[in-house]
């Protein structure tokens, strides 16, 4: 059977939204994927939002997504993107590159990357010259455990799903519990605060446009930019976002999600981004210390933090050594445009990848129908 490869338009989406269910993915809502497919650094450089495998006979086998932002170096704006949601169908198999193609094949974008590979993915992507990359950092993921009971119950279901798949009930949530619908409220050190301010002109504003000036690469956290990104119609659970401040400014600043990967997994709470300026040593552990003890009051069995670099790994100093390391099959790839400056300053965290657009919500609607 033949294939081709087209721009994903939105008469597609309800088929993308079959492919996710097939794998176990979330799907979005029609005014989720509006949401998604609005994505402003996309509309800057005319970029599909990702593009669907067809067969010859008309039948959607495979979707990628494309995940645009825009990035600053100093006052410099760059654009790259991140590949999202490789899915195939198995009478497809093997044409999964063929979408990967399409992806590696794109212009004008100062990088090419994943953060977020899984491991049947993650040895495709050399082969269109997306290397691991950071290169100390590309298979590590940070996880601290909160409730080890909880996490252990995941794992015995995981081996029940390797094994007995068909015991598995799909539409039941199992480890769930009514701290997820009703938090409880945030405890919080002094200098740290609960973020709510994300105006034009804000001390958030301020902190973007000092973060922007160090120059490094960074990816846009400006207002505009997380205005879009809480807009989300598909989220569930409002995110944790704090600040640290020093005085009246804010000098580092974090988001954290409450997320779910299936039915069987245990809640965790998903650090989003974890980002400070250059000169305030203490804003990282600080807001890191704080996510890990508000956890559990948030519903959550374990803190996790999918990508780091190496400078974080440095700030978190012995908070880092406490974490356990999840992943190991190397997730992070990237391939950079032939001569752009500063490519070797950007030190990305989850924010940078999809995560933000790819967690699996909490189904709130069973936290209080399903406590198992």
């Amino acid at each position: 059977m033949a294939h081709s490869v087209r721009p994903v338009q939105d008469e597609y989406l309800e088929t993308v939204n079959a492919l996710h269910r097939s794998v176990g993915w979330p799907t979005r809502s029609p005014a989720g994927w509006r949401w998604l497919n609005g994505n402003p650094a996309r509309s800057e450089v005319d970029a599909p939002a990702g593009w669907i495998l067809e067969s010859d006979q008309g039948a959607v086998d495979g979707f990628t997504g494309n995940f645009v932002q825009r990035f600053w170096r100093d006052d410099a704006v760059l654009h790259g993107t991140s590949g999202f949601s490789i899915i195939v169908r198995p009478r497809a198999r093997g044409h999964s590159r063929m979408l990967l193609r399409a992806f590696a094949e794109q212009k004008g974008l100062f990088a090419l990357y994943t953060l977020n590979a899984n491991p049947r993915s993650s040895p495709l992507y050399p082969r269109y010259k997306l290397n691991p990359w950071p290169e100390t950092t590309h298979a590590t993921k940070l996880a601290w455990r909160i409730d080890p009971l909880t996490c252990a119950r995941g794992r015995l279901w995981r081996e029940v799903d390797r094994r007995a798949p068909r015991l598995i009930d799909p539409s039941r949530e199992r480890l769930m519990n009514p701290r997820l619908a009703t938090p409880e409220p945030l405890s919080l050190p002094p200098g740290v605060a609960i973020l709510t301010d994300f105006a034009d002109r804000s001390r958030f504003a301020d902190f973007w446009q000092a973060l922007k000036s160090e120059g490094r690469i960074v990816a846009d956290r400006s207002p505009e930019t997380l205005r879009w990104r809480l807009a989300d119609p598909d989220r569930t659970l409002d995110p944790v976002i704090l600040s640290f401040n020093r005085g009246k400014a804010i000098v580092g600043y974090a988001m954290a999600v409450m997320a779910k990967v299936n039915v069987i997994e245990p809640p965790v709470l998903e650090i989003v981004d974890l980002v400070a300026l250059r000169d305030e040593p203490g804003a990282i552990p600080a807001l890191m210390e704080a996510l890990l003890a508000n956890a559990r009051g948030l519903g959550a069995a374990k803190v996790r933090i999918q990508v780091v670099n190496a400078d974080l790994l440095r700030r978190l100093g012995p908070l880092a050594q406490t974490a356990r390391r999840e992943g190991g099959w190397g997730h992070c790839h990237a391939r950079f445009e032939p001569g752009v400056e500063g490519v070797e300053t950007w030190a990305p965290t989850p924010f940078d990848g999809d995560y933000g657009v790819c967690l699996r919500p909490i189904p709130v609607a069973s936290t209080l129908s399903e406590a198992a």
